[in-house]
């Protein structure tokens, strides 16, 4: 498959799931792994802002990547404030400008064993709704293309969470990303259950979520629900 063609597949996956039963939580999810794939990161994970301009972490396809975000949030440094301050991406920024611009964030960078970050605005016009962070084992850098296909990619995940607020009331957004957050919640507990009863780490518990509800046309969160409540384990989860 050429790259234009994985392209085409990732922006119709992402427009096909603009429906009425619309999951931001699985969305950005989707938006996250996809964006790994396409720009050859070895993670990524997105913050948002709430209604009450109070920063999250939304959306992560690795642990590393969730901890590295709640540590730009707790130490008010990282590439990702910065383009969250700016509305424009930080990328190629290169190590040794790395720390010295985020000494923080970079030690916590090679801690977990990335070398470089990038971010990329989820934004339309003046709105700034957040920002994805892209996190790379080397040094990588951002080609043109590659800075282009990210911030698109970015984009329509922007324009998939403020076309609900067009289509219903103005205060729609804020509530999607506070039941977002809510089911993070639960997912973080479902994790928690999986990798207690059944010596699971914690990006594959959440991948056995991710590929059941998708086999079973469920929302995460339902299954999350159902591992919570025990209905579900993981040899339940496995099974074609």
């Amino acid at each position: 498959m050429t790259n234009e063609q994985r392209l085409t597949r990732v922006f119709v996956e992402l427009a096909d799931t603009l429906v009425d039963e619309f999951d931001a939580l699985d969305f950005l999810s989707t938006l996250t792994e996809r964006s790994v794939e396409l720009l050859n990161a070895d993670a990524a994970g997105v913050i948002l802002i709430d209604r009450h301009s109070v920063l999250h972490v939304v959306a992560s396809t690795t642990d590393q990547a969730q901890l590295l975000e709640l540590l730009e949030l707790q130490n008010d440094e990282g590439p990702c404030l910065d383009c969250l301050q700016t509305g424009r991406p930080v990328i190629n920024v290169g190590a040794e400008q790395t720390r010295s611009r985020w000494p923080r964030f970079s030690e916590a960078l090679s801690d977990v064993g990335f070398q470089s970050a990038h971010a990329i605005p989820l934004r339309l016009r003046d709105s700034v709704l957040g920002a994805m962070n892209l996190f790379c084992s080397s040094d990588s850098r951002l080609s043109d293309v590659d800075a282009a296909v990210g911030q698109a990619l970015a984009d329509i995940a922007t324009i998939g969470l403020l076309q609900e607020r067009a289509a219903r009331q103005s205060g729609l957004i804020a509530e999607q990303l506070q039941l977002a957050l809510n089911n993070r919640v639960l997912i973080e507990q479902a994790k928690g259950v999986l990798m207690a009863s059944a010596d699971l780490d914690v990006d594959r518990a959440f991948q056995l979520m991710r590929d059941y509800s998708r086999r079973n046309s469920q929302a995460v969160k339902d299954v999350a629900r159902r591992v919570v409540d025990r209905a579900l384990t993981a040899d339940d989860l496995r099974r074609p």
